[in-house]
């Protein structure tokens, strides 16, 4: 049987599992604890780990998806928009990949429904990896540490584009990020927040902050055009989802990020402009909710973000099977 269909993510979990989750936590809010990922082919993820990691899948043989979603740096790179091959500015801010299964669909604009199809995207995309689907199989193909582990997991030595991808998005559903001290708050310990977090909260809803933010992931589950109230001013280019629908009345409207880890993914906003949880903050009360926020009121929404910072994944580096001579060469400069 193809092992492929025995994983079940946190995706699956949450769909069959959500009211558990929020059942879990015993204060009605808003706001659901991240529940634990549950890995039932672990062949798979650590090949999705191996293909997470390994730069091979670039052109120049020096990017992998870990440059832009470091997880040493909460699954973004800090800067405000990606570099890709060549020293090519990228046109948006990275995204998180952290707690990524839990959103609606990925990329800023939502253009990839899943996390499979999203990681396909870089790879071909000339101003990030910059290489071909047909070339990154060839790359495996050539490798027979690689074909061994396609073989574990796939059940048979000849790979394609979709069981790298497949496999890639086996190990970003294991991304999660749970026990968070809010979390714990949610599930019941009156002692996981201070007093200035808790006051932060309480504001971030009374404010309307959860219209948008709300969830196990405190996000990522809608569009909404950036600036309500007043326009944000901006020197990107990028539109928003009008870009996937052609529709005139999405401009400017992104994917609500989640605020799960924020205070690890600055800079913020889908240009990268907001450099500090404090800007953002106050950028996002004048613009979306018509309200100018005191300095004791930032200070205590950003004491509430930070306790949305969950455990981090953790676990051993993987070790990629050795080239041949038979593997294409990387063409840094090309």
């Amino acid at each position: 049987m193809n092992k492929q269909f025995t994983r079940v993510g946190i995706g699956m979990v949450l769909a069959l599992g959500l009211s558990q989750a929020a059942l879990a936590s015993p204060r009605n809010e808003p706001i659901q604890p991240i529940p634990q990922a549950t890995i039932t082919n672990g062949a798979m993820v650590e090949l999705g780990k191996k293909l997470f990691f390994d730069p091979r899948l670039s052109k120049s043989g020096f990017i992998s998806c870990n440059s832009c979603h470091n997880l040493s740096m909460g699954g973004t790179d800090n800067i405000k928009t990606s570099i890709g091959h060549n020293w090519q500015q990228g046109p948006i801010n990275s995204p998180t990949v952290l707690n990524s299964s839990l959103n609606l669909a990925q990329f800023w604009d939502g253009r990839a429904a899943s996390l499979k199809e999203q990681a396909g995207g870089p790879i071909a995309n000339p101003g990030e990896m910059a290489f071909t689907h047909e070339l990154a199989v060839d790359v495996l193909q050539s490798i027979p540490g690689y074909v061994a582990d396609f073989a574990q997991v796939f059940g048979k030595e000849s790979l394609n584009i979709d069981m790298i991808t497949d496999a890639i998005a086996a190990f970003e559903e294991t991304l999660v990020t749970p026990n968070s001290d809010f979390d714990l708050w949610l599930k019941g310990d009156d002692n996981a927040l201070t007093a200035q977090a808790l006051a932060g909260y309480q504001l971030f809803k009374d404010s309307g902050c959860v219209a948008c933010h709300n969830g196990p992931n405190v996000g990522g589950t809608s569009y909404q055009k950036m600036g309500v109230i007043e326009p944000y001013q901006s020197a990107s280019t990028e539109v928003g989802r009008a870009a996937v629908t052609g529709k005139d009345a999405d401009r400017f409207l992104f994917k609500v990020p989640t605020l799960r880890n924020v205070e690890l993914t600055y800079p913020y906003f889908h240009d990268g402009e907001a450099s500090t949880l404090e800007e953002a903050v106050d950028i996002m009360g004048r613009l979306q909710l018509g309200r100018v926020y005191s300095e004791q009121e930032i200070g205590q929404i950003v004491a509430f973000l930070k306790s949305l910072t969950g455990e981090q994944p953790r676990f051993e580096l993987p070790i990629l099977p050795p080239s041949t001579n038979a593997t294409p060469k990387p063409i840094p400069f090309g």
